[in-house]
């Protein structure tokens, strides 16, 4: 063979084997990414609950169903969750009672009375499985509202509890406004439709209606305590004034039965050491449209700032 047909052969080899490592490259990165996309996917499905469900053997054991954070119709605190959570925990034939644990500063005077009248359903319904409210750091106001409802409340000695109140709160901008040279243009039809609008002078009357709407959910918060806490209340003349008090000071005061935690509840007063946490959990898909709706409302609010009246909240 001559020189120049062997250099020839040499060099049609060479480019036959990178063409071959080339395609063989491309195999496995085709297959990696498949695999990627397969592991991904898995990953998502599991998020939203949408993959194959789990076998799991369960005995008896103590029901748990988390209350945390603010009290509120889109929050994990609503009562949607809250109480269909604690359907599922009173509905299970292996549960022995249920502990709705409780870290919460209040909020909605609407979704805790939801959240009281289903808890006073289900015990109704189920007398023989106790619900127990078990408070870690706080459980004020429209927490506590919830907590009223249970069989008996369990505190630590430095938990905080009460604020049995209601509030309202806004801001007024009238004086700013002038300073500024800012104009209020406000065209309404009916007499009361910019109830104590932040823009406009107070109006005395819609402050007092507004008082008067605050009192008569006040009034309903402290029936909701008394019926629930019944003759265990020992009523002061600051029992209801909005104040908050440890864990300790309000076993005393009748606001609470003892001091307690969740696994001392269920290892010493269910007697079922295991637990099991029926609190409905937040999937992925809401998690990713939250962060989503976060961002584009604080995107919204650097352009289009708006401050005004707060509806009652129970804080």
């Amino acid at each position: 063979m001559s020189e120049q047909n062997w250099e020839r052969a040499l060099l049609e080899k060479l480019a036959s084997e990178a063409l071959v490592e080339q395609r063989r490259k491309r195999r496995w990165g085709i297959f990696f990414k498949c695999l990627g996309f397969v592991y991904v996917g898995v990953i998502i499905l599991s998020a939203l609950g949408l993959a194959a469900p789990q076998t799991l053997e369960v005995t008896k054991h103590t029901a748990l169903v988390q209350l945390n954070g603010v009290i509120a119709s889109d929050s994990l605190a609503s009562a949607d969750r809250i109480n269909s959570s604690l359907k599922a925990a009173f509905e299970s034939k292996d549960s022995v009672g249920v502990v709705l644990r409780i870290n919460s500063p209040g909020g909605s005077p609407v979704q805790a009375g939801l959240i009281y009248d289903e808890m006073k359903r289900l015990r109704a319904k189920y007398p023989d499985k106790p619900l127990y409210a078990v408070v870690e750091e706080v459980c004020a106001s429209g927490g506590y509202y919830v907590a009223a409802a249970a069989d008996k409340i369990y505190v630590d000695k430095a938990s905080l509890i009460g604020s049995i109140g209601v509030i309202m709160n806004g801001f007024g901008f009238t004086e700013a406004m002038k300073k500024v040279g800012v104009e209020r243009r406000l065209i309404t039809a009916g007499d009361n439709k910019a109830f104590l609008d932040p823009f406009t002078e107070q109006n005395a009357y819609q402050t007092e209606f507004a008082r008067q709407m605050a009192q008569e959910i006040h009034k309903q918060f402290i029936q909701a305590v008394k019926d629930g806490r019944g003759e265990r209340l020992k009523s002061g003349p600051d029992t209801f004034s909005g104040l908050v008090w440890t864990g300790q000071t309000g076993v005393e005061m009748g606001l609470a039965d003892e001091l307690g935690s969740l696994e001392g509840v269920a290892r010493d007063v269910l007697k079922a050491e295991e637990i099991l946490d029926y609190t409905e959990q937040e999937s992925f898909a809401e998690r990713f449209a939250k962060r989503v709706g976060v961002q584009f409302a604080s995107g919204m609010r650097s352009v289009m700032p708006s401050v005004g009246w707060g509806e009652p909240l129970f804080k």
